[in-house]
């Protein structure tokens, strides 16, 4: 489906929680070719607060109304608990409609590879919000690894950390395999995907998936070493009890090493709720840059400003000229073989093939 380009791409929004209400809909009100038609949920305080915020859609209070108006809309974007990733992005695309689903794709590879292939017989766009493509520290990475001033990348460190001591009890941190809750799937996934952009596919897996928390059935603390095709490794490290948090990330050449502390600068931003569109969004000052060198010739450099607002700036051109998705939805297939992988290793202790 290509939309022309001078009339606005209609989206609905499914799902009004922190996903949706701070990760996608400031994103998508502020991409010009991007109109916000409509949000579905049935919570009626944050109903309140869709139409505090959105006075321009349409709320809805559940999916299935949204089907019957499918003709208004070109886009519906998933960001609902893990569970209902699936089948509501399939109930998008049978009716017709082009779809964004916040990661994890879906809670299994096979519902994921099933999704894929009904998209492609609709030809229709299926992308996945792998929105930390678009860190500043990862596309500064990148653009380090492209100049060549590491050399040859052989080793990734990274990590993301929280202190969250005390449980929510809400549905990520429960162990039913259906919820594809726990830490793996919801931070690891971007992990796993940041690997995966650098260094390429992945042969095996080695994983260490803990539970610290009483209270808690899903995993909060977790490490995965892979091993990449190309023999270069990732140790990704994630944690909900982290009470004190060490490099962000690390990347080893054969020349350099880069050395990034901190999280990217568009999340916090984003809680406090500033909008993308207001000057110097996605800008790290100085003393928050990383490191790049060797031995004792090591610089600061300039962290690249993160770029979240162009993950839908993407998704607008691709649905008005045609083009790729910011996110091949392979690529979220590949990371959820690795998570199938990793929960296979963790459960037997032993180093696990992908595929």
């Amino acid at each position: 489906m290509n939309t022309p380009a001078h009339s606005p791409i209609r989206v609905a929004l499914i799902g009004y929680g922190l996903a949706g209400s701070t990760f996608h809909a400031p994103f998508i009100t502020t991409t010009p070719a991007l109109a916000l038609r409509a949000v579905v949920t049935g919570d009626p305080e944050r109903r309140a607060r869709a139409a505090h915020d959105h006075p321009e859609a349409r709320l809805v209070d559940n999916a299935d109304a949204l089907w019957a108006h499918a003709r208004e809309l070109d886009l519906v974007v998933v960001a609902t608990p893990n569970r209902t990733h699936a089948p509501l992005a399939r109930a998008a695309l049978e009716a017709g409609l082009a779809v964004v689903v916040d990661k994890p794709f879906a809670p299994t590879a096979a519902e994921a590879e099933a999704l894929i292939q009904e998209a492609r017989q609709r030809k229709l766009l299926l992308t996945v919000y792998q929105n930390r493509r678009w860190d500043g520290d990862f596309i500064t990475l990148r653009q380090l690894v492209a100049a060549g001033s590491l050399g040859t990348v052989f080793r990734l460190e990274s990590r993301f950390d929280r202190w969250r001591p005390s449980p929510k009890g809400n549905w990520r941190e429960r162990g039913d395999p259906a919820e594809a809750g726990g830490i793996l799937y919801d931070l690891g996934s971007h992990l796993i995907d940041q690997a995966l952009v650098l260094l390429g596919p992945v042969t095996s897996v080695y994983a260490e998936l803990d539970r610290r928390r009483d209270g808690v059935d899903a995993d909060d603390d977790s490490f995965l070493a892979l091993t990449h095709a190309s023999g270069a490794r990732s140790h990704l490290g994630m944690s909900a009890v982290a009470a004190q948090t060490i490099v962000r990330l690390r990347a080893f050449g054969t020349r350099a090493a880069y050395v990034k502390h901190g999280l990217d600068v568009q999340e916090e931003a984003l809680r406090r709720g500033e909008r993308p569109d207001q000057p110097g969004w996605g800008e790290e000052p100085p003393e928050r840059w990383g490191s790049l060198g060797a031995g004792d010739d090591v610089q600061p450099v300039p962290t690249a400003r993160g770029e979240y607002p162009a993950f839908y700036a993407s998704v607008a051109r691709a649905l008005q000229e045609g083009g790729p998705p910011p996110v091949d939805p392979e690529d979220a297939l590949a990371g959820l073989r690795i998570i199938e992988a990793a929960r296979r290793s963790a459960a037997t202790g032993s180093v696990v093939r992908v595929g």
